[in-house]
């Protein structure tokens, strides 16, 4: 039977109440650890979790963690709630209703690698979620949970609120912290990565809400309870925000390597207007079309089973089309947002996105030619590989996959 390790404030009615929380066993694993634990060993456990980033990457957040050296002080631990991914909203949900669990997860991290500042950033705008967790964080302060020489030991941890100006850019973690030091949110060059030269220059572990939420069940329940979920190597729960053309779209949390099939049809019960499946994006408007095939849908959805069908599982924004979709008509929409998005930085990403844009307008609007479809390729394959960070890849995988999947789709849109 799945368990609920996230989504718990489906089950339990007010927890993102303090006192509700507390009732629930709240805060103490965090006072566990503050008094008993040794901060290398709790780094170790997380290792032995397997448990993988949230936020899109997949890789493993002990291991993320080690890296951060002991010569170097004070380490920082910043968690990124800049949630912006076009059909993502699992993080949404956690700050809104189950706000304590992630900011225990986030604290345990902070004492795991001695950190003793942590910051949230919030995508611009989440100004009301930030609002209340500023509330929150007064709340913990005044009940000894956060502070100076915490239950009376050496250590002393404080947690800060950030906002964004609503730049998707700055989800990419070293933008985020160009951002939040104040400066342009522009990706940095790397080396030197933010392990060692992060946040004020100094290291920085960056992790998702989603992956810190996690941490108060590997430290309050043990490692094999956290890994009796998912598979050898995806353990643990997946919130899966499926949207799209669907019965029941919406955020569902469960094991890493249910198959797309189980989510659409059992969770997400099937397609609207018993309409026939065309595609699935695993990942939202950063990822591929997929052809939903029976060999696709049956594809666990776990880090290393969806990139046999060309494309990474992402954050797991499940977003699907059916077969009154024409793909050309998404990647209009996909192109013109990470055109917007782009924060112009680098020459492939700037340019190649504002063509790309002229481009899909032209054969959005009946006025295009077939080589404009090729134009249209040839532009995306210019951008590949070339670019600062992420966002100029992630503007292409949907034109090159759609273009080769669905070609008929944009020949449908073009003249003859």
């Amino acid at each position: 039977m799945s368990e609920i390790f996230l989504l718990r404030n489906r089950l339990i009615p007010g927890l993102n109440q303090f006192k509700v929380y507390l009732e629930n066993d709240g805060f103490a694993t965090w006072k566990k650890a503050v008094t008993s634990l040794k901060p290398e060993d709790m780094v170790n456990e997380v290792k032995a979790s397997g448990l993988r980033g949230r936020g899109g990457a997949g890789f493993p957040t002990g291991l993320k963690w080690s890296f951060l050296p002991n010569t170097i002080w004070p380490h920082y631990v910043v968690a990124n709630a800049d949630e912006s991914e076009p059909g993502t909203f699992k993080d949404r949900e956690l700050l809104e209703f189950n706000p304590y669990q992630f900011l225990e997860g986030l604290m345990l991290a902070s004492y795991a690698v001695r950190a003793q500042a942590a910051y949230i950033y919030f995508r611009g705008e989440f100004w009301q979620i930030a609002q209340k967790f500023d509330e929150r964080i007064a709340e913990l302060t005044a009940a000894g949970l956060l502070g100076d020489h915490l239950f009376g030991t050496d250590y002393s941890l404080r947690v800060y609120t950030h906002l964004g100006a609503g730049a998707y850019i700055c989800g990419e973690e070293t933008a985020l912290l160009e951002s939040l030091e104040g400066k342009m949110g522009q990706p940095r060059l790397r080396p030197p990565f933010p392990a060692v030269y992060g946040l004020f220059g100094m290291p920085t572990v960056i992790n998702n809400v989603e992956t810190l939420t996690n941490l108060p069940i590997i430290f309050g329940k043990g490692v094999p309870y956290f890994r009796s979920q998912g598979t050898e190597k995806s353990p643990g729960t997946k919130i899966f925000s499926l949207s799209g053309r669907v019965n029941k779209p919406g955020n569902y949390e469960l094991p890493l390597g249910t198959t797309f099939r189980e989510l659409i049809y059992t969770h997400g019960e099937g397609i609207l207007n018993g309409a026939k499946i065309k595609a699935i994006m695993p990942a939202g408007a950063s990822s591929a079309l997929i052809p939903a095939t029976e060999a696709a849908l049956d594809t666990p959805m776990d880090y290393e089973s969806v990139p046999t069908l060309g494309c990474a599982l992402g954050s797991a924004s499940v977003m699907i089309l059916d077969e009154t979709t024409n793909a050309s008509d998404l990647v209009n929409d996909t192109v013109h947002f990470f055109a917007h998005e782009s924060c112009g930085k680098c020459t492939p990403c700037r340019e190649g996105t504002f063509w790309m844009s002229r481009i899909v307008d032209r054969i959005a609007s009946g006025k295009g030619k077939k080589e404009d479809i090729d134009l249209l390729e040839s532009v995306a394959g210019q951008i590949q590989n070339k670019c600062l960070c992420a966002l100029g890849e992630f503007s292409i995988v949907a034109v090159q996959s759609a273009i080769k999947n669905f070609r008929a789709d944009f020949d449908a849109r073009v003249e003859s």
